[in-house]
């Protein structure tokens, strides 16, 4: 099944702590996608702020929508932070990563991150 929505740290983090507003785009869990490096920040932060057990449970329940990482995905993002951040925006790696890996696949990128705001094919949600 082709994704739908692209999951970004910021949605996984607002859907974990029972945001409304993100709990209609998890409920079709087959269309969503997103990569290691949001897996990673997601893991940091949940071991960071509530402990290894929480870390563990997401990380185990949110890997299931792990999508592939492209070197060209690697090289586009960092194009596309560099721009970003000429604006005065700044994007962290695996968001300006992940930006690129939900316009290869076809996916909107869904985030509440004011970095993302006015960019086309994103779903911006607080």
């Amino acid at each position: 099944m082709k994704a739908t929505y692209y999951l970004d740290t910021y949605a996984i983090l607002e859907y974990l702590a029972g945001n409304k507003s993100y709990k209609r785009f998890f409920q079709d869990a087959g269309g969503l996608a997103t990569s290691l490096l949001n897996l990673i920040e997601l893991y940091y932060i949940l071991l960071k702020e509530d402990g290894e057990a929480t870390s563990d449970r997401a990380h185990l329940a949110f890997s299931r929508f792990q999508t592939g990482i492209t070197d060209e995905d690697v090289k586009e993002g960092m194009k596309f932070r560099l721009r970003l951040k000429a604006q005065g925006r700044s994007p962290s790696y695996a968001d300006a990563i992940g930006y690129q890996v939900a316009a290869r696949i076809g996916a909107k990128y869904l985030t509440g991150d004011e970095a993302f705001r006015t960019l086309p094919n994103v779903e911006f949600v607080k």
